[in-house]
């Protein structure tokens, strides 16, 4: 299916239910900029995709998209309140440019999001190896497993971070 008649069919869906999916996102949010944003973001995000648009419930479709959208947007919300709690706690002259915050943030929530798709032991290991400094030993009878494993755990979490790495790097 060509470019043009994808955006024409994205068009007509943002016709027909622009105000339906705003609706429905200010009634989860509570916040009419919010509702916006989230709505808008949810039909750049099919327009993107560039994917002929054939389904019997386009409002369900909508509802999938934005509710993945809102889940990222809320997880990021959460990283940025954790991050400026412990800027609070830091003396004014110390806090980082505005531009350097957002960088700050984005990089915070590739690392979670990078993080998340370790299974829980794997990543467990790997934070307490990197954010608590403990040896294997510690980390062994902290968790109940063998320093082997923990070791085996370690080198996982690392080769999933270096393949991302790579992966980043071809785009």
């Amino acid at each position: 299916m060509s470019s043009s008649s994808v955006n024409q069919q994205v068009s007509i869906l943002y016709q027909q239910h622009h105000a339906w999916i705003y609706c429905w996102l200010y009634q989860k949010l509570g916040s009419s900029a919010d509702a916006a944003d989230l709505a808008q973001d949810t039909f750049v995000r099919i327009l993107a995709r560039q994917q002929q648009l054939e389904f019997q419930q386009p409002r369900a479709y909508l509802v999938t998209v934005a509710k993945g959208l809102m889940v990222n947007w809320l997880q990021r919300k959460e990283i940025e309140r954790a991050y400026f709690d412990v800027l609070a706690e830091q003396p004014a002259q110390e806090h980082p440019s505005p531009e350097r915050q957002v960088l700050i943030i984005e990089t915070l929530a590739e690392i979670i999001a990078l993080l998340a798709e370790l299974p829980h032991s794997v990543r467990l290991t790997f934070l307490y190896a990197q954010l608590e400094k403990l040896k294997y030993q510690e980390i062994a009878d902290r968790l109940g497993i063998s320093v082997s494993t923990v070791k085996r755990n370690i080198q996982r979490a690392y080769m999933h971070c270096l393949e991302v790495m790579l992966v980043a790097e071809d785009i």
